[in-house]
């Protein structure tokens, strides 16, 4: 599964019209919380073991996006990608038509390495992981959110597992991994790769060396991860390896490894439930076969009207160019569902503050069935 629905929403988006180069460049929503949002770009290299995909490159090498509460709200804003990011992932897309550096104009709500804000050790920390094949700042709308909540977010770009991502000094790394996707174990592998992945990225983070200036911000007991697609996949093979993730999160993924025994910390599943699926709304088999081995706090929400690229930037840019992408619920309205629902989760699992919203349906989100 390269997540292909997605990349066939995000050509539809960006070739919907021959003015599609003439309007504004896309705009993040604004985050929800009352914090300015910073952000930094960090490069992180493991060399305690070689790259899965290239083996001949002795180390692996990550960018890690990490956004934070700030100081300030006035300065540059964050570029949502580089010129040579957007332009591969056009290419992937072939789209020709359109100015090869577009996506790298839309509009965010961070500043760039604006200076962090908050005691020391009283922030939790949340790591995200995002599809496959999918940049890191797919996930921009949604960190922006959390950071505006007082959470330190680091969005992990898995190397080799997108159509491009820029390193400093100008190298710019492909998808190597696409070349071997199609082959047995292939998604296995890659769910234990985004596990060493993101326990690293905890390592330089959180260890006697931390690799970012505002880490001494991060409370390393309370840690949370999970993403989108692949991303959400990776969430239990992570949290099975690494103890030092307290809870965990699946958007939209379909599990790869299951669970062999059981987990007791908490964990949240929130998927769609397309227009016209005719399966049943509360029938994901990846949900039910991990469910029995969850023994700690847990909940399995659908959110009916989205499609699988909905919860992600991309729904957003449908937003903008008055695309359909089979959606029933827009991008900016399963935006805000996610981001309250998540948010929900991680104050009740990370701070101990309980939160309504978990517990029974809500009026103000009729579209969230509670499921289980």
């Amino acid at each position: 599964m390269r997540g292909t629905a997605m990349l066939i929403a995000l050509a539809l988006v960006l070739s919907a019209t021959p003015a599609a180069a003439e309007q504004a460049p896309p705009a993040l929503p604004a985050p929800t919380g009352t914090h300015p949002v910073g952000t930094t770009s960090l490069y992180l290299k493991d060399i305690s073991r070689p790259d899965p995909w290239v083996p001949s490159v002795p180390y692996r090498e990550l960018m890690v996006s990490v956004f934070y509460p700030a100081s300030r709200s006035h300065g540059p804003r964050t570029q949502y990608v580089t010129p040579a990011e957007s332009a591969a992932l056009l290419a992937d897309g072939g789209l020709t038509d359109v100015p090869p550096d577009l996506l790298s104009r839309t509009r965010t709500n961070s500043v760039q390495n604006a200076h962090p804000a908050g005691r020391p050790h009283s922030l939790p920390l949340v790591v995200l992981s995002p599809g496959y094949t999918k940049p890191r700042a797919t996930l921009t709308a949604l960190a922006e959110d959390l950071a505006s909540h007082g959470y330190v977010v680091a969005i992990v770009g898995h190397t080799y597992e997108n159509y491009g991502t820029s390193f400093p000094g100008g190298r710019f790394l492909g998808c190597a991994s696409c070349e071997v996707d199609h082959l047995p174990g292939f998604w296995e592998k890659l769910a234990r790769g985004r596990a060493a992945d993101v326990s690293f990225v905890l390592d330089e983070l959180t260890g006697r060396h931390p690799k970012w200036r505002g880490a001494r911000l991060i409370d390393p007991s309370r840690i949370a991860m999970g993403g989108h697609s692949a991303g959400g996949c990776s969430a239990t093979t992570a949290l099975v390896a690494d103890d030092r993730i307290r809870a965990g999160f699946d958007i939209d993924g379909r599990a790869y490894l299951l669970l062999a025994a059981d987990l007791d910390r908490p964990f949240l599943y929130l998927v769609k439930y397309p227009p016209g699926a005719p399966f049943p709304s509360c029938s994901e088999p990846f949900v039910q076969d991990d469910w029995q081995h969850l023994t700690g706090w847990k909940r399995w929400l659908t959110l009916h009207g989205a499609q699988h690229a909905s919860f992600t930037d991309v729904g957003l840019m449908a937003d903008h160019f008055g695309v359909d992408i089979g959606a029933t619920v827009d991008g900016a309205r399963v935006q805000a569902i996610t981001r309250a629902y998540l948010g929900a989760f991680l104050d009740q699992n990370l701070r101990g503050r309980q939160r309504p919203l978990l517990t029974a349906p809500s009026q103000a989100y009729p579209e969230i069935e509670f499921c289980a």
